[in-house]
């Protein structure tokens, strides 16, 4: 059973990311983190992803949170166990770390440590 703490975000894409960003702190939001590739908002523990054209990480996409890295790793390791196939784990500037997969569907998915701030 994997622990997962909550739906911690959604990924979309957008053309502009400062004017992006401005949009969705007009609506509320604050920013967190703007790079120019990428911006990250919060709603209260909710977060949006503002990903640039240019942007490879990984593309749209809904990110659910763990409080322990270890927790992340291990269900990391399940899911590969089961064939689901996922990407290696990742350290993002920010200080998390994440890999990425995809639902039967297609739709993205990423698994989040989110050091507790």
């Amino acid at each position: 059973m994997m622990n997962l703490k909550r739906l911690g975000h959604v990924a979309i894409c957008v053309n502009d990311i400062d004017s992006s960003a401005q949009f969705y702190q007009n609506l509320g939001m604050d920013l967190v983190w703007k790079d120019a590739d990428w911006a990250y908002l919060k709603a209260g523990e909710d977060g949006l992803a503002l990903l640039s054209p240019g942007y490879d990480q990984a593309g749209p996409h809904f990110g659910f949170v763990f409080n322990q890295r270890s927790e992340m790793e291990s269900a990391y390791q399940a899911l590969k166990a089961q064939g689901i196939p996922v990407t290696a784990i990742h350290e993002h500037r920010d200080g998390t770390a994440s890999f990425y997969g995809r639902d039967p569907d297609g739709n993205g998915f990423e698994y989040l440590y989110e050091p507790n701030k």
